[in-house]
Formats: structure tokens, C-alpha cells, sequence
């Protein structure tokens, strides 16, 4: 399987880890952005890993940091990764 990512992804994951340079440091930026590879490296061998949020829609989930949770949809041989979201963002506005 292959692993894509739409636009709101590549602007969410910019977006969370903008914030981690600006509150941290940037060895938690490399820390971050090293689990990201590792989830895509296993999410290709394991897409049905994560959690089913929407069984209607495909949407699944799983959980990158304590406070990043990825959504991401199977269709056919690939698995498109929708958006990261902040977990301490109001819960209303989770992908449904």
C-alpha cells in the first residue's frame, strides 16, 4: 500500500510542528517528525491498525503523540492521511 497525504494533512502536520518549534525546541521537532516516518513505515504494512472513528466513511484513526492524533482512510491499495489533529483542540471539531 501507499501512503498519501492531502493537503489539509501537509498543513495540519506544518501547523503542529511550527508550534512545537515555537514552544520547544527543535530536537522535539526531529523527536516528532521521526514517530511520523515510524507510523507511515507501519501504517503501509498494518492500515487497519487504527481505531474505526466513522465505520460508514472508512475513518480511521491512531493515536501519534498524547497529543496528535492522526485520521487517515483506506481506498483500495492506499491510504490517505486526512488531517493531524490536536487532541487539545475542542473535541466538536474532530473529523466525523
Amino acid at each position: 500500500m501507499r501512503v498519501f497525504f492531502t493537503k489539509r494533512a501537509y498543513k495540519s502536520y506544518s501547523q503542529i510542528k511550527d508550534y512545537i518549534r515555537q514552544e520547544w525546541s527543535e530536537s522535539v521537532v526531529l523527536a516528532f517528525e521521526q514517530k511520523t516516518v515510524d507510523f507511515l513505515d507501519i501504517i503501509e504494512q498494518f492500515p487497519e491498525m487504527g481505531i474505526l472513528e466513522v465505520p460508514e466513511k472508512g475513518l480511521r484513526s491512531f493515536l501519534l503523540t498524547s497529543q496528535t492524533r492522526v485520521f487517515y482512510r483506506i481506498k483500495g491499495n492506499q491510504i490517505i492521511i486526512l488531517t493531524f489533529f490536536d487532541t487539545r483542540k475542542n473535541p466538536k471539531k474532530k473529523p466525523r
